[in-house]
C-alpha cells in the first residue's frame, strides 16, 4: 500500500512512504483468492450434506453455498490483511502505550483541571524513575522494542531471500542479564544458516556487541532464538550469602609486609675475624663401609648320612 507523493509546506516531496511492498500485497492478495474458493467449496459441500437429510438436495446445495460465503470471506480477509496484521504486531507495544497515554489523559481532563493533571502525569513519570529496579526494568523493555525493531530492519535490508520479499514473524522478546533474547519464525525460503552467515551485520545493526543465534526447538528449525549481547553479566558485584554466616564482617586483607633485604648488616664483626676456609664437600665420605651378610657355611654331609636319610623317609 504505497502513498504517492505529496505537496510539502516548503517544496514538493519527492520521497515515497511503503507500508506494504508491492510484490507481498500482490502475492497474499493471490493468497487470499485461493484461500476463498477453496474455503467456500469445504463449507458448501460440507454444509449441503447436512442439510440433505432434511431438505431436498437441489435446496440444500443452493443453501450450503449461501452458508459458505461467510466463513470463506473471513478466511480471505485474514489472508489478504495479514501483512497489515503483521505490521500491527511489530507496533504493538508503541500502540498500546499511545493510546494508554491518550485514553488516561482524556480521563483526567473529564474529572480534574489542568494543574492536579500536571502533577498527576509528573508523578507517574517521576516515580518509575526515581525508583532504581523499576528504572532498570523500564529501560530494558525499552531496549527489547528496540531491539525487535532493529531484527526487522535487518530482515528487510539483508536478510530477504524468498521470491515475494516475505518478512520472517518476530513473535516477542524479554530482557536478559546480557541483553535480550527475541524469538522469530523463519518464512520459506530462510534457514538458521542465513542467520548464522550475518551475524556481524545483525550485531552491528543493533547496535550490540555479538548476537547468538540457536534453534529454539528441537523438533522446529523454522522456530529461532536470538540473543544479543551488550554487557557482560560477569563484571559486576553480587551479593553472597556467605557474609551473613561470619556476622556480616568481611576480615581485611593482609597487607604485604616490607621487604627484607637479602644482605646481612653485622656492624660488629671486622673484616680480619673472618677467615675463608675450604668448603665441605658436597658428598661426605661414608666412614664405616657397608659389607654384606655372610650366611654361616653348610656342614659338609657325606655319602653314607644321605643314604640314613633316605632310608628314613622310605
Amino acid at each position: 500500500m504505497p502513498k504517492s507523493n505529496s505537496r510539502l509546506p516548503f517544496g514538493r516531496g519527492s520521497g515515497t512512504v511503503t507500508v506494504i511492498e508491492e510484490p507481498v500485497l500482490r502475492s497474499y492478495t493471490r493468497k487470499a483468492k485461493i484461500v476463498f474458493w477453496i474455503t467456500w467449496a469445504a463449507v458448501a459441500l460440507l454444509a449441503a450434506t447436512v442439510l440433505a437429510s432434511r431438505w431436498h438436495p437441489i435446496v440444500a446445495l443452493f443453501a450450503g453455498g449461501l452458508i459458505a460465503l461467510v466463513p470463506a470471506f473471513l478466511a480471505a480477509a485474514v489472508v489478504a490483511a495479514w501483512p497489515v496484521i503483521r505490521a500491527i504486531w511489530w507496533w504493538l507495544p508503541e500502540l498500546l502505550l499511545v493510546a494508554g497515554v491518550i485514553t488516561g489523559w482524556m480521563e483526567l481532563a473529564d474529572h480534574t483541571t489542568l494543574w492536579p493533571r500536571l502533577i498527576i502525569t509528573a508523578a507517574i513519570v517521576g516515580v518509575p524513575a526515581a525508583i532504581g529496579p523499576v528504572r532498570r526494568g523500564i529501560y530494558a523493555l525499552a531496549w527489547c522494542q528496540v531491539s525487535r525493531h532493529r531484527i526487522r530492519a535487518c530482515c528487510s535490508e539483508f536478510i530477504i531471500t524468498n521470491r515475494t520479499g516475505s518478512l520472517p514473524f518476530i513473535l516477542g522478546a524479554r530482557p536478559t542479564p546480557a541483553g535480550e533474547r527475541l524469538w522469530i519464525w523463519l518464512r520459506p525460503g530462510l534457514a538458521l544458516a542465513d542467520i548464522h552467515d550475518r551475524l556481524d551485520k545483525i550485531a552491528a545493526a543493533c547496535w550490540a556487541t555479538a548476537v547468538i543465534a540457536d534453534q529454539a526447538n528441537p523438533s522446529n528449525s523454522a522456530l529461532i532464538r536470538i540473543d544479543i549481547k551488550r554487557r557482560d553479566p560477569l563484571t559486576g558485584r553480587i551479593g553472597s550469602p556467605l557474609t551473613a554466616l561470619a556476622g556480616g564482617i568481611i576480615p581485611a586483607r593482609k597487607t604485604a609486609g616490607p621487604a627484607v633485604q637479602a644482605g646481612l648488616d653485622l656492624p660488629d664483626i671486622e673484616p680480619a675475624d673472618v677467615t675463608v676456609g675450604k668448603p665441605a664437600s658436597a658428598r661426605p665420605a661414608a666412614s664405616v663401609s657397608r659389607q654384606r651378610p655372610q650366611w654361616p657355611d653348610k656342614p659338609s654331609r657325606n655319602s653314607a648320612d644321605a643314604e640314613d636319610d633316605i632310608n628314613d623317609w622310605i
